[in-house]
């Protein structure tokens, strides 16, 4: 099976859904799919398409690199509590936790190193 074809349902998504810049290339083995979603709810259904064609993005043969419109995104903001993960917050806001980090790249140099007092940017969904 070609990488096209095993994901095809994330690439009809993206087209369906109004990604804009959609690119769909091919390189070393590795099917790379680039774009602009319209929403952080879009980016996260496109994450999820992923993740039911490879469970725990194991495969290593896709890159999918999805922005979101900044223009178009609302956040909250959270306050890192003792005992807090970005899993954890993410499952109380209904987000995962890539985009909670991807949202505070500039912070966060290490997903699994918060620090209790950091404001999160919380993406609305």
């Amino acid at each position: 099976m070609s990488l096209e074809a095993k994901y095809q349902a994330l690439i009809d998504a993206a087209n369906g859904s109004g990604v804009s810049n959609l690119q769909v290339r091919i390189q070393d083995n590795i099917l790379y799919i680039d774009g602009v979603a319209p929403s952080t709810a879009i980016k996260s259904q496109m994450w999820d398409i992923y993740n039911q064609i490879d469970p725990d993005f194991r495969s290593g043969d896709l890159v999918l690199n999805i922005q979101v419109d900044e223009s178009s995104v609302e956040y909250l903001e959270y306050t890192v509590k003792s005992g807090d993960s970005l899993s954890r917050i993410g499952k109380n806001h209904s987000i995962s936790w890539k985009l909670i980090h991807e949202a505070n790249a500039e912070l966060i140099k290490n997903p699994d190193l918060i620090q209790v007092g950091w404001t999160l940017k919380i993406p609305k969904v």
